[in-house]
């Protein structure tokens, strides 16, 4: 039964606390780990561009179209990181740090698109097959093959909960596949001569990257939609908080999002009984939350009978 008496509200909200001290050093190594990929992975593209065209292999093609999008996208997530750095504003009170995930939505939305091309393509190269030059092709490959591999090291030597990092690296993953099947596929043209090889492995390659692709673009479009972190759904907050928390009568109005994958947010409104602490219901909410839930940034409002809204 609800008491009928004056709603009230106490004046305190917890705020940002010291918990991403080490965000900056985290934030400033990832940008470097991008800058760094994205010069090899443009260098190299033109020499992958020009050896696809002389030797006419599709595999070539894609992975210089593969290092083509990922210069683009890694200079993207490059700049994504920059702005993310910038200081909040009055017109952006929670900072940059969404710049992260949209540069990983685009970044995944361009592998998809990338992907379906080469699937195309490789589908018109079986039907209407063209000679290929398989000497030039091999090193060009090998060539690639080396290139991609010291990026994708420098990408998964960064954070493993950055989309942003996630989406680059997914890119550079595409571009390694993509030259360990031009390798193959110039050994077997070189030795046997059967160049339906090289859109075979195309398409192979354009299905593995599929998936991850799409992980990248439907992770971050969850949070660009505001949709709740895994394992941080509202009715499991307020079932936690009523389980542990002593003086709380009700928990409600809560809704949880991330400004990126490593900021989780949320706010509720907490109805606490007639002769209960606010000021002590309030630290013990806002230990709870960070200690369950890792939230570190939490807006809680305390109530006292009916709630207003």
């Amino acid at each position: 039964m609800v008491e009928q008496h004056a709603h009230s509200q106490h004046p305190h909200h917890q705020h940002e606390h010291g918990g991403h001290h080490h965000a900056p050093e985290v934030s400033r190594d990832n940008e470097r780990r991008i800058f760094i990929a994205m010069w090899l992975t443009g260098g190299f593209m033109v020499a992958e561009v020009v050896g696809g065209l002389i030797s006419g292999s599709l595999a070539l093609i894609a992975d210089a179209g593969h290092m083509a999008t990922d210069t683009a996208a890694l200079g993207l997530a490059w700049l994504a990181f920059r702005l993310s750095q910038r200081p909040a504003d009055t017109s952006r009170s929670y900072g940059y740090h969404r710049g992260e995930v949209l540069a990983a939505f685009v970044n995944g939305i361009a592998m998809l698109a990338l992907v379906l091309w080469i699937l195309v393509e490789a589908v018109q190269r079986l039907f209407a097959p063209v000679e290929i030059m398989g000497g030039i092709m091999l090193w060009i490959a090998v060539g690639g093959l080396l290139v991609n591999c010291v990026a994708f090291w420098l990408l998964h030597g960064g954070s493993k909960e950055n989309l942003n990092i996630q989406g680059a690296a997914v890119h550079v993953l595409g571009d390694l596949l993509g030259s360990v099947a031009a390798i193959i596929a110039a050994g077997v043209i070189i030795w046997t001569g059967w160049t339906p090889i090289d859109p075979l492995l195309s398409i192979a390659v354009a299905l593995l990257v599929l998936r991850s692709a799409w992980f990248i673009a439907r992770q971050s479009a969850h949070i660009l939609m505001e949709g709740a972190p895994p394992g941080l759904e509202p009715a499991q907050i307020k079932s936690d908080l009523l389980g542990n928390i002593d003086g709380l009568d009700d928990v409600h109005h809560v809704h949880t999002w991330s400004l990126n994958q490593e900021r989780p947010l949320v706010t509720l409104h907490a109805r606490i009984q007639e002769d209960a602490d606010a000021d002590a219901l309030l630290k013990a909410i806002n230990a709870r939350l960070m200690e369950k839930f890792k939230v570190d940034h939490a807006t809680v409002q305390i109530e006292k009978g009916v709630c207003t809204d």
